[in-house]
């Protein structure tokens, strides 16, 4: 393939990832594993009345890592999109469509996460694509509504 079919390319696939959320579950994270490892310390300084030993201290701060990492699953959603299909990761899950299988963009108002409308009036939520990034939300869509139509022009 040619430089400029390369760049083309390119600026045709459409990455997109959540940003205030991001932020927002790496502060919960640093917190929950601050909070953690300040209790496991002070465990065995206090005088509680019970034995605390240092496998307990190792426990509170795993139990912390846990809880952090858990955090950082919000940041993973991610939705890739190219004139073959669109890629959509969210928590746990992932799923690819081609575009003939769908059938709109949307971000219905009100709703948290922009989607794909499927056939038979189903959808599939895009947790990459937030309310609260707003405008990047906004052009995330758009980028991929026009990618959905200009692959519904090469099928006609």
């Amino acid at each position: 393939m040619s430089r400029t079919a390369d760049m083309a390319k390119q600026d045709a696939d459409v990455v997109v990832r959540p940003r205030r959320v991001v932020w927002m579950s790496g502060a919960l994270a640093v917190v929950l594993l601050a909070v953690f490892v300040t209790v496991a310390v002070l465990l065995r300084s206090q005088d509680t009345g019970v034995i605390f030993m240092v496998s307990d201290q190792i426990a509170m701060i795993g139990v912390g890592v846990l809880l952090a990492g858990a955090a950082m699953l919000f940041a993973t959603p991610t939705v890739r999109a190219d004139a073959d299909g669109v890629y959509v990761r969210n928590i746990g899950v992932s799923r690819r469509f081609t575009w003939d299988e769908v059938v709109a963009v949307s971000f219905p108002d009100g709703a948290s996460f922009a989607r794909l409308e499927l056939p038979d009036y189903e959808y599939y939520s895009m947790m990459a694509i937030q309310a609260v990034d707003r405008e990047r939300a906004v052009e995330a869509v758009r980028a991929l509504r026009r990618l959905h139509s200009a692959a519904r022009r090469a099928d006609d």
